[in-house]
């Protein structure tokens, strides 16, 4: 920690750069996406589909049974099932209307439930998900499928369901196990709980577990940050993700409920970042990108080791596939040329479900400059280093000014973020915190509009 704060002065980087930088999940951003330039753009997209090339598939489940207060997602809280079955409806029509527009059943190489809780959702309605699923895409003998999972939400009935629809990997949000921190972001889930669950999950079958732990919480002190981790690795999980809180309340208003003087500064969710990144590393996780940890074995592991890790809006992946499907209120489809985002308020949603409409709202068409940014950015948020021969050998003579923009950002940077040796752009191991900063450095977008972020560290 002592060479990491002398070697680099974090807050005048902040203070020259800004401290709210994206995550850069995509890039463009969501942000800049176009109003009303959806539909068209997603029949457009869709068209260009080649049968041979494998999708990914998102499925947003809008719905909890409860409101955590640090939650950033599109969520909303039910205590009734009606709204959800009704939903699950609305999911299936779309995915048999992609079907139908399509004339064929795409090769699915990966499945993902997001939410929301996706646990939420009864057995028999996840089987109806299985059925409309399998009747619109070919599954890859090896097609990872995962889901998000609330402990709180976990019942037999609940495990039969992940059984029928042969998920692979689960991903369970602990944020800290103190019940003051719990307490103060209305998230009560205990150790006992979410041990039992996972040895009940690996009971049924699954083969990997993903933990999330959350740094930046109110009243997080790090001695409490400390064992969260360590009970979180007495749970043996493939995989850890380890994000910074994002306080952004003029987004998420239910985020008001938490007191910004119970919110810990940067210089201290700087340090608690590194000190629970040590002990994971300890504990056996090889570290992974910015906020991701896995054993060696792990998918995500080789991915990094060998040059192969990917980021899509779930973070980061191994999953190698360029288009990513994404049905649900607000779900976003990736594709080689474009994003399209679906409409976000869940019954808007719904109701062109319901009419035949396209749910498609929001879309943003690719420029041969935004491709070339985004290998850029995904390169440097993954392998912290950019080849530039490769840049070069994958868009020839249109990469040059690119070579030329990292060349000149590194020798003119003023705080010893990155290097340039043997051809490659670094940012330099004690830097890798402020990878989102450098990042942003080859963002066209980023002045532009009036998008916020959360905080870059």
């Amino acid at each position: 920690m002592t060479a990491l704060a002398t070697a680099i002065d974090h807050r005048a980087v902040l203070a020259r750069y800004g401290a709210e930088v994206p995550r850069y999940t995509s890039y463009p951003t969501a942000p800049h996406f176009s109003q009303g330039a959806g539909p068209h753009l997603w029949g457009e997209l869709c068209g260009g589909l080649d049968h041979a090339e494998p999708v990914s598939v998102y499925l947003h489940i809008p719905f909890c049974d409860r409101l955590c207060w640090f939650c950033g997602c599109h969520t909303k809280q039910t205590r009734r099932y009606d709204p959800v079955e009704a939903y699950v409806g609305s999911l299936i029509a779309e995915i048999a209307a992609f079907r139908r527009r399509l004339g064929f059943s795409p090769r699915l190489g990966a499945l993902h439930l997001g939410g929301g809780s996706p646990s939420f959702v009864r057995a028999d309605d996840v089987k109806r998900l299985s059925e409309a699923l399998h009747a619109a895409f070919d599954f890859a003998a090896d097609a990872e499928i995962s889901v998000e999972i609330d402990p709180s939400d976990v019942t037999d009935e609940t495990l039969s369901g992940l059984r029928a629809l042969e998920v692979t990997r689960a991903s369970i949000g602990v944020q800290d196990f103190d019940p003051a921190v719990q307490a103060a972001i209305n998230r009560p889930q205990s150790f006992e709980r979410t041990r039992e669950v996972i040895t009940q999950l690996r009971a049924s079958g699954l083969v990997s577990i993903n933990l999330d732990i959350l740094y930046g919480l109110p009243l997080q002190t790090p001695e409490r940050l400390d064992a969260t981790v360590e009970k979180v690795i007495t749970l043996e999980p493939e995989r850890v993700a380890l994000f910074g809180y994002a306080h952004v309340p003029h987004v998420k208003k239910h985020q008001t409920m938490i007191r910004q003087e119970d919110l810990p500064g940067p210089e201290a969710r700087l340090a608690d970042a590194a000190r629970a990144s040590h002990a994971l590393q300890s504990g056996g996780f090889e570290p992974i990108g910015i906020d991701h940890f896995a054993r060696h074995g792990d998918p995500l592991a080789k991915a990094a080791r060998g040059g192969t890790l990917r980021r899509n809006f779930q973070g980061y992946t191994a999953d190698p596939c360029d288009t990513l499907i994404g049905f649900g209120a607000s779900a976003i489809s990736r594709f080689t040329g474009g994003y399209v985002q679906n409409t976000v308020p869940t019954g808007l949603y719904q109701g062109r479900i319901a009419a035949g409409e396209p749910a498609a709202e929001r879309g943003y068409r690719m420029s041969q400059d935004d491709v070339i940014r985004a290998h850029i950015i995904e390169r440097l948020m993954c392998d912290f280093a950019l080849d530039l021969d490769d840049l070069k050998r994958c868009f020839g003579a249109p990469a040059d000014p690119y070579v030329r923009e990292a060349l000149r950002l590194a020798a003119s940077d003023p705080d010893g973020l990155v290097k340039v040796e043997d051809r490659r752009f670094v940012i330099r191991p004690e830097a890798r915190s402020l990878a989102r900063t450098v990042a942003s450095w080859f963002d066209a977008h980023l002045q532009s509009g009036e998008a916020r972020y959360s905080k870059a560290v």
